[in-house]
């Protein structure tokens, strides 16, 4: 027996004693994974990904923004499991649908700068997911930016309350130095986030780095939600 059938053998065997002893389920549709070593979301939830909805952009510093899929279905509960339920694996296939959705976004770029929790936030839930995609982009990961007010959970307010939520919000990281400072400037930079609905949260950290002389600033997200105004 060759090295390829004796692992295809031993993974088999091990989805089987996974599956027998534990029945894990799917962490987006709940029911029992079959091959659980492949992951905790199972391959028709992952096929059931719809792709992202066309959503008019407002007038910002945004030069560009894509995103994977339509955060809805599958998706959403896939983000939801990463998110909330602390299901970091599930960065990885994420980060794949993000760089293949997002590559002329990712063209050009110098770095990728993921949108910050607040610190009091980032340690309840332990790690910070955009983080987590940021570094499975390609592109130099940079901590730039700094989330310095706790703001309320956008997801329940409108867009016109989204803004206000974020408004001097974040400024540049205190932990970024003056030469960390003059490699922004002039740059083409994208900024990395789990979910974009009406891109408040993207243009308040857009304005930042644009102020201290980032060129171009684009935003890729892991999910785009649909909305009856985006303005």
């Amino acid at each position: 027996m060759g090295k390829t059938e004796a692992l295809r053998l031993g993974v088999k065997a091990a989805n089987l004693l996974l599956t027998v002893a534990f029945a894990p389920p799917c962490a987006a549709c709940a029911a029992p994974l079959a091959t659980p070593v492949d992951g905790c979301v199972c391959p028709r939830c992952w096929s059931a990904v719809a792709p992202p909805p066309r959503v008019e952009w407002p007038a910002g510093p945004l030069a560009d923004v894509a995103a994977a899929g339509d955060y809805s279905g599958s998706l959403r509960q896939i983000v939801h499991a990463l998110k909330y339920d602390g299901r970091r694996s599930l960065a990885r296939p994420l980060g794949v649908l993000m760089r293949a959705a997002g590559r002329d976004v990712l063209d050009g770029a110098a770095y990728v700068v993921p949108v910050p929790l607040h610190p009091w936030r980032r340690l309840r839930r332990g790690f910070n997911q955009a983080s987590d995609l940021a570094e499975l982009l390609g592109p130099p990961v940079r901590h730039w930016l700094w989330r310095e007010r706790a703001t309320a959970p956008q997801a329940d307010l409108t867009a016109v309350e989204r803004r206000s939520n974020v408004g001097g919000a974040f400024r540049l990281s205190p932990l970024v130095r003056r030469t960390a400072r003059e490699a922004l400037r002039d740059t083409v930079v994208v900024l990395v986030d789990d979910v974009r609905t009406t891109g408040a949260t993207l243009n308040a950290c857009a304005e930042v780095l644009a102020a201290a002389g980032v060129r171009e600033v684009r935003a890729l997200t892991a999910a785009v939600k649909a909305l009856e105004s985006s303005s």
